[in-house]
Order: structure tokens, then C-alpha cells, then sequence
């Protein structure tokens, strides 16, 4: 699975696919902002709808940083979404 690395205020965020799978299959994917270690570890979970490839990872690639930006930007913490498991 393909992480990419982008920094919003200051703070570095690992991106990759949360792996889960809805009922729109490839319509929809979910994506995971993780940043921290440990304790200090945050998790934001967004979905989008893919405008090229049809296949996660492929899909992640074509996503540019301001694409990612602005996905981070409308993203739920971890505690409100079932691809973070609903953890804190």
C-alpha cells in the first residue's frame, strides 16, 4: 500500500487508503491522515470519489498535494469514522 507524505500548519501527515471497502466499491475510497507516535498519534479519515483511476492506489497517486490539502481539510477525526476503527 502506497503512503505519500504531505505537511499542513507545520505538521507532517502520512496519506494512504484505510483498505475498507463500501458498497460503491470503486466509486468511493477513504483515505487516512496519520500523524504522531504513540500517545501523540492523530488519525483523520476522509472519503472522496476518485475523477481518474478507479483502482485505491492508483488513485492516491494521481491526487496532487493541494488535492490532499483540501481533502485534509473537510477529513473527520478518528473518533467519528469506522475506517479508524472509532479509536481516539
Amino acid at each position: 500500500m502506497p503512503i505519500r507524505t504531505i505537511t499542513i500548519d507545520g505538521a507532517r501527515w502520512d496519506v494512504m487508503s484505510s483498505g475498507r471497502v463500501t458498497q460503491y466499491d470503486r466509486d468511493e475510497f477513504a483515505l487516512l491522515f496519520v500523524s504522531g507516535d504513540g500517545a501523540e498519534r492523530r488519525v483523520r479519515t476522509v472519503r472522496y470519489s476518485p475523477q481518474g483511476a478507479r483502482s485505491r492506489d492508483r488513485s492516491l497517486a494521481e491526487l496532487s498535494d493541494a488535492d490532499l490539502a483540501r481533502l485534509f481539510a473537510h477529513s473527520q477525526e478518528s473518533a467519528t469514522s469506522p475506517e479508524a476503527g472509532y479509536r481516539r
